[in-house]
């Protein structure tokens, strides 16, 4: 069985190098993927023109999207994951500063598992991905695998 991978999307390096340090703490070892930017997790999931998309089997088991990101922000991101059938059943939690109900409407709107507001000190963000990992990658009955149309 294939460990299951994160994609985090985030373009603040210190919230990259906290979300590392939040899921080692809490001894989740899973693949931590990284996109810098919207466009970047979308090449990364669905591929370009010369670099083929994750295989179907190495799809996320989480996504992790920051909402204010470069290229393409977070809402357009998720907007284009359910609207893909290989990954509109991926599991997507908002991890973001904004507490904007603007952005919280659009994010369930759109499909959103789970919207997280980032806490500002190290121990409760810890303590906050500690609980996103647990939840998501050991007790969430994930959904079943899509099959290619």
């Amino acid at each position: 069985m294939t460990p299951k991978m994160i994609l985090l999307v985030e373009d603040n390096a210190s919230d990259v190098e906290l979300t590392r340090r939040a899921l080692g703490k809490s001894r989740i070892t899973n693949e931590l993927v990284v996109a810098e930017d919207g466009q970047q997790a979308l090449d990364l999931l669905f591929g370009t023109a010369t670099q083929p998309g994750l295989a179907p089997d190495r799809l996320p088991a989480l996504i992790l999207l920051d909402l204010k990101l470069p290229r393409l922000d977070g809402l357009e991101v998720l907007r284009r994951i359910r609207a893909d059938h290989r990954t509109h059943r991926l599991p997507v939690v908002i991890l973001t500063t904004s507490r904007e109900e603007q952005d919280i409407a659009a994010g369930y709107d759109l499909g959103v598992n789970s919207y997280i507001r980032k806490p500002v000190d190290f121990h409760q963000f810890a303590e906050a991905i500690q609980n996103l990992g647990l939840y998501w990658l050991v007790l969430n009955e994930a959904p079943p695998k899509v099959d290619e149309p």
